[in-house]
């Protein structure tokens, strides 16, 4: 059973859902999700753990801030999160936006985080932000009296599910509609974040994982494998949703490591 609960925090109070008991393993959602991302993972990943999953400051019921947001930002929030909890030490599981913040915290306080599995993160140099700032936006959409920003949103994220996948689709829909004044804002804060200087201050053994349909961060893979000096895992049949299109086998994937971690 899942138990969601709040938090006190400098930040104001935090959410969190979790399930299981014994070592903690802390589940970071990408930009512009919610701990629902998890929603299929807690259970699994409870049987063997204590399985965290929580609402990124700013995001889903987590106080909102009006500050510019920033991947320091969140991993202060993360911090505020273990220190409300008392956990000294945790593994950190992170999902695209979710793995930046996991590395941040792990860059900052590596007596924290015992072990790190980044699913989908890209790699970000000044070559990556040179290419994103001439793109296009991912998720940017204007609020229309109309509601036709609800379907535009659907559209830009359509391609990302498959046919059957239409509930996941919907869920997150929701979760970028609660930011949706601000739901562009933490895709530009990943691509200002300076990865190839932070990265070098990883002591945490990590695993890298990916969805084998993951076009934005797949052709990153080798190169956070060169530099974390890990292995990595790459999942068949699933996109940049990954923990919601294969939970048991992304659960199962970070059971296994954190199990080798610890020994």
């Amino acid at each position: 059973m899942i138990r969601r609960s709040y938090v006190d925090t400098r930040f104001g109070q935090l959410h969190l859902a979790e399930c299981g008991t014994g070592r903690p393993v802390l589940f970071l959602h990408q930009t512009p999700r919610s701990w629902r991302e998890y929603a299929a993972v807690l259970p699994i990943a409870g049987r063997e753990v204590r399985a965290i999953a929580m609402d990124t400051l700013g995001f889903g019921q987590s106080a909102r801030v009006t500050r510019p947001w920033s991947i320091e930002l969140s991993a202060d929030g993360v911090e505020a999160l273990l220190d409300a909890l008392g956990l000294a030490e945790v593994s950190l599981v992170g999902h695209h936006t979710g793995a930046v913040v996991a590395v941040e915290v792990a860059a900052r306080s590596p007596e924290r985080v015992r072990a790190l599995v980044l699913s989908g993160m890209p790699y970000v140099d000044e070559a990556r932000r040179r290419r994103v700032r001439a793109g296009s936006p991912i998720d940017h959409v204007l609020p229309r009296p109309d509601g036709g920003h609800l379907t535009e949103l659907w559209g830009r994220r359509r391609d990302f599910y498959r046919q059957g996948e239409e509930p996941l689709l919907t869920r997150f829909v929701a979760d970028a509609l609660e930011v949706v004044d601000r739901v562009e804002e933490g895709h530009v804060r990943v691509n200002e974040y300076r990865m190839e200087e932070r990265l070098p201050l990883v002591r945490s053994p990590a695993l890298v994982v990916c969805g084998a349909l993951d076009g934005h961060s797949l052709p990153d893979v080798p190169a956070l494998t060169e530099r974390l000096g890990c292995r990595s895992l790459v999942v068949e049949g699933a996109g940049v949703p990954l923990p919601e299109q294969r939970p048991e086998e992304f659960a199962r994937a970070v059971l296994d490591f954190v199990g080798e971690t610890h020994g």
